[in-house]
This record gives C-alpha cells, sequence and structure tokens, in this order.
C-alpha cells in the first residue's frame, strides 16, 4: 500500500514541489512511450526483412536463392509483396496473409509454388520504374557459346526499343506501348503461358480490339470480364526478383565470367548435358556432375594433367548452377517458372505475338520485330563492330501490313529483285533463304536458327493462310512510292512503262492500250498504282463469266477460281508487274507457286 501512496505521489506532486518533481512524471511517460515504441519498431522491422522473410516463414531455398541472384536483391520483400503505403495498411495487409502462415504450418501448400496474386504494378512497380518517362533505346550484348569442342564464342547484338513516355509528348510507342495502354488478356494455364484471347483499348477512338488464337478452340464469348486480367509489368517481367535460369543461360552467363573457364574441351555441351539430366535428388545429381572430372581426366588426360584446377573449379560451378535453380522437394526447376522477358526458350512475347491472333477482319497481332528491337545480328569475338540495320527512313508501304514478318517470304522472287531492287535496294539479301548469317535477310535467328517459337511453319493455318493470301504485295517494290523515279519521268513516260509492263506478253500491245485511251487510274484508283485493282475493274475488260473462268484453270487439282476462300482479288495470282503467282501453292505442294 505504501508504495502505490509514493507512486501516486510522484506522479501528482504537490503545488509546492520543485520544478523538476512536477516535470519528471511526464519525463517517465515520454521514456515509457519512446521505450515501446523502440520496443515495438524492431521486431516490426525484423519481420519486413528479407532475413526473417527466408528464414522464418518462406523456408523454400527456390525463392531465397532466386531473390539473392536478382537484380533486386537489394530490396525488401515487402516492398514488392506488401507495397509502400501508410502503416495501417501495411498492418491490414499483413493480417490479411496470415493464411500463408497457416498453411506453412500445416502444410496445406501444393508444390510447385506460383503466385496467385501480386499489387498492382503502379502501386509497387511504378514507384521506382515510371512508365511515363520515356528510355532512350539500349544496345544490348548476349555472349553465347557454341556446344562444340573449342566452346566457340559468339555475341549477339540488337537495338531495344524500350519506349515508353507519354501520348502528349508524342511517344508511348516501343515494348512499353503494353504499359500506357490498357490491354485485357485471358490465360487457361497458372504460369500464363496459354493465351487464347487479348483485346486492347484505344483511348482515342474509345473502342476495343478483341483478338482470338485461331489455332484454339476458344470461344470469346464464354469469358466474363472478371476473368481477365490486365497487363503490366509483371506479366513480361514476372521473374525479375525470382528467376530460374536455363542450362544453356547459366552455363553461358558462367563462361562469360569465366568462372567456367572456356579453354576446357566441350566444356559447354558437357555442362549442360550434366545439369539437364534426369535426377531423383541433388545426391544424384551432384555425384553425376562430379563426373565430369573423371571424364576429363580419360578423354583428355594431357589437358587434364595441366589445368586439372580448372576443372575442379567447371565442375563446382556446374554444382553450384543446378543447386541454384532445381529444387527436387519443391518440384521446382527450368521448366515450372517461365521467364516471359524474350521469346527464345519460352514462348514469352509470342504468347500473343505469334500471328494467331487475329481480329474479326482477320488483322493479326502485329509481329513486325523491329516494334520492339533491331534485328539481332550474331558475330564472332574477331569483330569489333556488330553492324545494325535500323529502320530509320521510310519504310514501302506494304511494310506496313501487321503481318509482313510472315507475309515476305511468300513475296520475295529473286528474278525480280535482281532486275528491279525489290528488297536489295535496302537489304542485303545475299543467301536470303538459308538462315546462315551471311546477309541481312539470312538471319539465323529468322529463318530455322533452332528456336522453337520462331518458325513462321506454325502460321500455315487455314484461317491465317487466307490472311496471307489477301495482303500478299500485288507488285514489286520499285513500283510502289519510287519518288525519285516519278520526277524523272513525264507522265505520257510513266503511262507507257506501265502499260509496257502490264503488257508485256499480251496480245494487246501498249500502244494499242495507248490508242484506246487507257490510263493507270482505269485500273487502280489513285494516279499512281498504290492500291490493287478491283475485281471490277477486272471484269470490266475481261468480261469471262464465273464458269469461264473456272473452266480455264480445271487442270490444277486445286483450282484457283473454285476454290474455298471464296472471291478472291484477281491480283492476288495475277501479278501484272511480276509472274502470276499461285498462292494455292502454300498449302498444296503439287503446284508451282510461279508460273510464267
Amino acid at each position: 500500500m505504501a508504495l502505490f501512496k509514493k507512486i501516486g505521489s510522484f506522479f501528482t506532486p504537490t503545488p509546492e514541489a520543485s520544478r523538476w518533481k512536477k516535470l519528471a512524471p511526464y519525463l517517465v511517460i515520454v521514456l515509457f512511450f519512446v521505450a515501446a515504441l523502440v520496443a515495438g519498431t524492431y521486431p516490426w522491422e525484423y519481420t519486413n526483412s528479407p532475413d526473417f522473410c527466408g528464414s522464418s516463414c518462406h523456408i523454400h531455398p527456390s525463392e531465397v536463392s532466386s531473390y539473392q541472384q536478382s537484380p533486386h536483391a537489394q530490396v525488401k520483400c515487402v516492398e514488392c509483396h506488401i507495397g509502400r503505403a501508410f502503416i495501417g495498411n501495411q498492418i491490414t495487409r499483413k493480417i490479411g496473409d496470415f493464411k500463408h502462415v497457416t498453411a506453412m504450418i500445416f502444410s496445406t501448400y501444393e508444390y510447385p509454388l506460383h503466385v496467385k496474386s501480386l499489387r498492382p504494378a503502379p502501386e509497387i512497380c511504378e514507384q521506382c520504374h515510371s512508365s511515363d518517362k520515356y528510355s532512350n533505346d539500349t544496345l544490348h550484348e548476349y555472349i553465347h557459346y557454341v556446344p562444340d569442342q573449342e566452346n566457340s564464342e559468339f555475341s549477339t547484338y540488337l537495338s531495344m526499343n524500350t519506349g515508353g513516355g507519354t501520348f502528349e509528348e508524342g511517344l508511348g510507342g516501343g515494348v512499353h506501348w503494353h504499359a500506357q495502354n490498357t490491354v485485357l488478356y485471358y490465360p487457361t494455364d497458372k504460369s500464363e503461358q496459354e493465351i487464347p484471347y487479348a483485346k486492347s483499348y484505344d483511348e482515342e477512338a474509345g473502342i476495343w480490339t478483341e483478338y482470338v488464337d485461331v489455332n484454339s478452340d476458344f470461344d470469346p464469348y464464354d469469358v466474363e470480364d472478371e476473368d481477365l486480367m490486365e497487363m503490366d509489368c509483371v506479366t513480361c517481367h514476372n521473374r525479375i526478383s525470382h528467376s530460374v535460369n536455363s542450362p544453356n543461360e547459366a552455363v553461358d552467363s558462367a563462361m562469360a565470367r569465366d568462372q567456367i573457364s572456356t579453354s576446357i574441351p566441350e566444356i559447354k555441351f558437357k555442362a549442360v548435358e550434366a545439369l539437364t539430366g534426369d535426377y531423383e535428388g541433388l545426391d544424384q545429381a551432384g555425384m553425376a556432375i562430379d563426373k565430369l572430372e573423371s571424364y576429363y581426366r580419360e578423354i583428355y588426360p594431357d589437358f587434364y594433367e595441366e589445368n586439372s584446377v580448372l576443372i575442379f573449379e567447371a565442375v563446382e560451378e556446374i554444382n553450384k548452377i543446378y543447386t541454384d535453380n532445381v529444387f527436387p522437394e519443391q518440384k521446382i526447376d527450368w521448366d515450372t517458372h517461365s521467364d516471359n522477358i524474350g521469346h527464345q526458350e519460352v514462348p514469352g512475347c509470342f504468347r500473343c505475338h505469334d500471328g494467331k491472333h487475329l481480329e474479326i477482319s482477320g488483322i493479326p497481332i502485329s509481329v513486325e520485330c523491329n516494334t520492339c528491337h533491331t534485328l539481332p545480328v550474331q558475330v564472332g569475338p574477331e569483330e569489333q563492330i556488330a553492324i545494325l540495320e535500323f529502320n530509320e527512313t521510310t519504310q514501302p508501304t506494304k511494310h506496313n501490313s501487321p503481318n509482313w514478318v510472315v507475309l515476305h517470304q511468300y513475296a520475295f522472287d529473286e528474278e525480280l529483285d535482281e532486275e528491279y531492287g525489290i528488297c536489295s535496294t535496302c537489304h542485303d539479301v545475299t543467301d536470303w533463304d538459308t538462315g546462315n548469317d551471311t546477309s541481312f535477310c539470312s538471319n539465323a535467328l529468322c529463318h530455322g536458327g533452332g528456336e522453337d517459337y520462331l518458325d513462321f511453319e506454325v502460321f500455315k493455318t487455314p484461317d491465317l493462310l487466307r490472311n496471307l493470301i489477301l495482303n500478299l504485295p500485288h507488285y514489286p517494290n520499285s513500283f510502289e512510292l519510287d519518288e525519285e523515279w516519278h520526277a524523272r519521268t513525264t507522265p505520257e513516260e510513266e503511262r507507257f512503262y506501265m502499260l509496257d509492263v502490264v503488257h508485256d506478253e499480251a496480245d494487246y500491245s501498249e500502244f494499242e492500250a495507248i490508242e484506246d485511251g487507257l490510263d493507270c487510274t482505269d485500273c487502280h484508283e489513285g494516279e499512281s498504282p498504290i492500291a490493287p485493282a478491283s475485281r471490277e475493274k477486272c471484269i470490266a475488260c475481261h468480261g469471262e463469266t464465273e464458269e469461264g473462268w473456272v473452266a480455264l484453270t480445271e487442270k490444277f487439282e486445286s483450282n484457283p477460281h473454285d476454290g474455298h476462300y471464296g472471291d478472291l482479288l484477281c491480283t492476288t495470282c495475277h501479278k501484272n508487274f511480276g509472274p502470276y503467282r499461285n498462292p494455292c501453292a502454300l498449302c498444296h505442294e503439287d503446284i508451282p507457286y510461279v508460273e510464267n
């Protein structure tokens, strides 16, 4: 009782008490609250630390390992998973995540772990990375090694059109167009690798454009708005903080940093081979990788005797690559968590930009390579400069076709190019269809470079072929918008030349055409032959009946005038400024594609 009286007198001093006695209670109260605040702050800060997340809660080594080797290794976990917000909001969000604690305690989660929801990117990513800020193009070098005995080195260079910025500034293009526009999509799997449906909103026009994968059985009427995902930063940058590198990427990176010596014969091949083996666990994988040491001792004894240290270091690094990326207990490996940046080892960009996603009119989502980057250029280590082709000049009108990347292989003609410079005026077309990297048009990364998701054969589906056929150019590039040619010729010379080409092998000569008053505009809508002639224009002179046209082409197994694509433009096949082309040959291999 006496103690309580003393405490009471301390906090309630008499009026006659000294100034210090009157201040003492307040000082004690302040010190108490400061001590309580400090005591409460430490556990709050600790529970927000990566150490706590990685050791006390998220005890899955895959998440910790991938985080530590990511570009965000210095960013706290809570910065992304809870976000920067008022402390009250943070506390509420932490309480809401208590379900994960119970899942860990009672082991009710399923492997492999996939995040089901994240804070919206504008609240997280854009706190540091502003999409309104324009980013200059950046040059990227990717160093690779061939799996041969010499581990031949080569670099792939490309200039990335990052883009960004606001439309008010006349910007907003490039890769980050997707962050500046509203794009919704419907994934059918947890990792969002299958996207049969997407739509984008044109804010200026106020309309939505829908795209459906024509190779899928997806019906857009089956999807509800609440089932759609809105595209944001993590749609593509999905592994920016928890990356799982593929064996090929990981080994290339280690070799480029000299952590695996490039002087070791076959090491690129043997390392990838060891990493991709089918193992029951880490111990079995480790023993298989360790056998590389005995392989080099037996197969390359002379090299082993002089460079055993290099081999030991390589084996150690390969083991580290495996343990950093493969976690058998969590069912996580190279294939379970795809990185959607790029489109080489996983679909990535080609989940939508694959030429198969068409709108109702048949126009696809663009597959134009240089929307995002220049065409990749491969060079060897002895070459100092990679010559990148930048498309800064005005492109021909036909290049604006959303699917020109697919179309161009069907439009190119070597004989016409040799005579008129259809493509070689701007591009190096040497060995254009070989994929041997001897020229711009032979680029192996486009033409059969072994990339699973970069094969133009994927476009040969019925619906896509109809779109291809309808969009094939009807004349060579040199007759399209050649301002210099038009400038150095008189209207009479131009007219005569055009009619000469049109009627080159016809009984109806250019002289007879001029005498009859035939002019360019009698076939084309404009003064220059930019737009193809309509069926009606052709029929006006060539008045055969439909039955007559069918009879003329009865020799073809697939009759162009009685085909399953319906009425096509006459210029689809009859190329007045070039040889006749039969697009049916795109599917019917027994039919010649080009006939004079």
